[in-house]
């Protein structure tokens, strides 16, 4: 399929909810394949990362598949707990996430999870590139199934700083919080 098709298609993915509608567009994203029961990238409880194609820092890596394997599975609370707090999310406008409920809500509002192929780093940033899946929970992938998506990551500590959408042609270039 044609670069401009995926992103169509990715595009007529996203809809937007009413609760957000406000705060950002719906984003497709998410996850990464695991063992039941596993939480990859959870340094304190001694789990390895996921091998996936790319350069990224492992501990990134595990930290973004602990991440998206949440979503994925429809763990809303899960894939929050992954969340900084403050963080901040780009899918459109930027979303300051000031508390878990923050977080909840930016996570409930991805219709699409995934499986984490590639993770390439640079400098504080991993861009995390995901074949896009179904996922329990509101909304729907649509026609982005099967199709391709990216976000840049900031893993400080062990949990996401920020969450950026890129790949799109409307996602200016990650930066720091203010």
């Amino acid at each position: 399929m044609h670069e401009e098709c995926k992103g169509n298609a990715i595009m007529a993915a996203m809809k937007p909810l009413p609760f957000l509608a406000a705060a950002t567009s719906v984003v497709i994203l998410a996850a990464c394949g695991t063992e039941e029961g596993s939480q990859p990238g959870n340094e304190r409880d001694g789990i390895s990362p996921p091998e996936v194609a790319g350069d990224a820092d492992p501990k990134a890596v595990g930290v973004i598949a602990a991440w998206s394997e949440a979503l994925r599975s429809g763990d809303i609370d899960a894939a929050a707990e992954k969340f900084a707090i403050p963080s901040v999310a780009e899918n459109g406008p930027l979303i300051r996430i000031e508390s878990e409920a923050d977080a909840r809500l930016f996570n409930r509002s991805l219709p699409c999870g995934g499986r984490l192929i590639r993770a390439e780093g640079e400098g504080d940033f991993t861009t995390a590139t995901f074949r896009l899946t179904e996922r329990p929970g509101p909304g729907s992938c649509g026609p982005g199934t099967g199709q391709t998506a990216e976000a840049a990551f900031v893993i400080r500590d062990g949990e996401i700083l920020e969450w950026r959408r890129v790949g799109t042609g409307q996602s200016p270039a990650p930066g720091p919080i203010t």
